[in-house]
């Protein structure tokens, strides 16, 4: 479908006139001089980072996460995810106050520019709400000519029950503007006001901070909490056709000044949900997250029982040449609840829930009805949430290594949050200080005293750490690790997870033992274990927690 047709769908009453802006727009961008980009292949592992998750005195953060990358990461790690990276008021990032400004504190864009001279980038786009000290926000509060209509405003007397929530928080907040009291639609927080993209203005606004996103080196464009972008009275005002229209739309648009260049969509919602951002035949999203994989790992490993996972990836449709799935296991946000609904049953996420908060985490909640608040997240890193706290540091990191063998070996782009990849545990000084459940997963790390760390072979963060980046350098020199490589997972004893990949001539086997017994499995051929070049045949015994690779030996040899 064209960007007019779709123009027309959107606003049927003047989407000539918008497509002539659009036009205009396409056409002031496509005189600047644009990277292109190659598909997702097994080279492309991405780390997720906030700009200043690691710091050093007398140091720029956004300098401090290029030495980082430089000093430890240059051959393993070519994509970095930051987070928002602009002055925010609150929401760690995401309650954005400039789209076009890099937080002074973090750095500049010249950083950036430096930076993506050594690693490819995906930059946050925030693009269903802003902050209340925007300035958009404060020309509509003076109903400056242009921006009377920027934000979206209710009668909160109107009947709102079929509205999703994410939150807890009131969906409507009143505002005291130049015409008096308006109530605007704030879906996260009273800090955070949804923009309306009924106003076509607003959409030229964003389509023109994308292309500048895109010139300044994004590879990658997250689209945060797209679900909730346009709204539509008497529905839930999640996933509305409109929406999918904006996303198509975007895409168009960033499609004709560049090639290469991906959208990921961000939805924390069941995965049949999630999977739609993929549009029909490729024309929407080039990714999207893969929200059940994070609990369903976790309820893997906590129960030693594989059948809910494997049954889950068992029925995934793969997915078309030029798309892929953007896998992950923690990210800044806590593990999402949702998107396992119908895939755990109700006792065994009840099970891991209390098991969560049992090993030290927080659980977010959002509301279902005005009288019943029920489990969002859960907020903890991974590592804790996979073990307990009598757990010794072998248990710990041989079950870190073990749910990232999993994460690396299915079809997609594997996304490693940084307190995974050097195994933090829960940051309780953080949570205390601020309230805020998320933070006991954000901690803010001294380079100094890291360095000093990995640097020592005998200390925790080293041994696993190192351990991630061998495997991650396996990975990439494996094709058949490819995103378009086909997988098949073969039931065996539940306490295993059995994967493999086939390009139809060669296929390698990802077997992780989950429990703390020795386990065999019977594969018919020889089998080269390719961390340790030790050979199989028929039978692969794993010891206890033991994750490895097993590539089939042709003729064997």
């Amino acid at each position: 479908m064209s960007i007019l047709n779709r123009l027309k769908l959107l606003y049927p009453q003047n989407y000539v006139s918008i497509s002539n802006e659009i036009d205009l727009l396409i056409k002031k961008w496509k005189s600047c001089e644009f990277k292109s980009y190659e598909d997702v292949s097994q080279n492309d592992i991405c780390l997720i980072t906030y700009g200043d998750s690691f710091y050093r005195k007398g140091e720029m953060p956004l300098e401090t996460l290029q030495k980082f990358h430089s000093d430890y990461l240059r051959d393993v790690i070519n994509i970095i995810h930051i987070l928002p990276m602009f002055p925010y008021s609150s929401d760690d990032g995401f309650s954005v106050i400039d789209f076009r400004v890099v937080d002074p504190n973090l750095g500049n864009w010249d950083h950036l520019n430096s930076l993506q001279k050594q690693v490819d980038l995906m930059y946050d786009a925030v693009l269903n709400h802003v902050s209340v000290q925007n300035q958009y926000f404060k020309d509509f509060l003076n109903q400056k000519k242009g921006f009377e209509q920027f934000f979206i405003t209710k009668n909160p007397n109107n009947d709102y029950s079929k509205v999703t929530r994410p939150r807890t928080s009131p969906l409507l907040t009143p505002f005291e503007t130049k015409d008096g009291i308006k109530y605007v639609w704030t879906t996260f927080s009273a800090d955070q006001v949804d923009l309306n993209y009924e106003n076509p203005q607003v959409l030229l606004e964003i389509l023109d901070v994308l292309l500048f996103y895109v010139l300044n080196g994004a590879r990658f464009i997250r689209f945060d909490a797209i679900g909730f972008l346009w709204k539509k009275d008497d529905t839930t005002c999640m996933h509305l056709t409109e929406t999918h229209e904006v996303v198509k739309l975007m895409r168009e648009v960033i499609d004709s000044v560049t090639k290469g260049v991906k959208i990921i969509t961000e939805t924390n919602v069941k995965h049949l949900e999630n999977i739609s951002y993929f549009g029909d035949g490729n024309d929407e999203a080039s990714l999207v997250y893969q929200f059940p994989l994070p609990p369903l790992v976790l309820h893997a490993f906590q129960t030693e029982n594989t059948l809910y996972l494997s049954r889950w990836l068992e029925n995934l449709e793969p997915t078309q040449i030029g798309t892929t799935f953007f896998n992950f296991l923690s990210s800044h946000d806590g593990i999402g609840v949702r998107p396992v609904e119908g895939l755990l049953p109700e006792d065994e996420l009840s099970s891991m829930i209390q098991t969560v908060i049992d090993r030290g985490g927080k659980i977010n909640y959002r509301k279902v009805s005005e009288t019943l608040n029920i489990p969002y997240e859960m907020c903890i890193t991974y590592l804790d949430a996979l073990n307990g706290p009598d757990d010794s540091n072998d248990v710990q990191i041989k079950r870190m290594i073990g749910a990232l063998t999993i994460l690396l070996s299915l079809q997609g782009l594997p996304a490693i949050y940084y307190h995974s990849l050097i195994g933090s545990h829960n940051d309780y000084k953080g949570y205390e200080i601020s309230k805020i459940n998320r933070r006991i997963n954000r901690e803010k790390i001294d380079y100094s005293s890291l360095v000093n760390q990995l640097d020592n072979p005998e200390n925790f963060r080293s041994m696993l750490f190192n351990q991630i980046k061998q495997r991650i350098n396996l990975r990439k020199n494996n094709p058949l690790f490819h995103p378009q490589v086909p997988q098949i997972i073969h039931h065996h004893d539940k306490r295993t997870f059995v994967l493999e990949r086939n390009d139809g001539e060669k296929c390698i086997y990802t077997l992780v033992n989950l429990s703390t017994q020795e386990l065999k499995v019977n594969l018919s051929g020889t089998y080269i274990n390719i961390l340790t070049q030790a050979l199989c045949q028929d039978t692969i015994t794993l010891k206890p927690l033991e994750s490895a690779w097993f590539q089939k030996l042709q003729n064997g040899s």
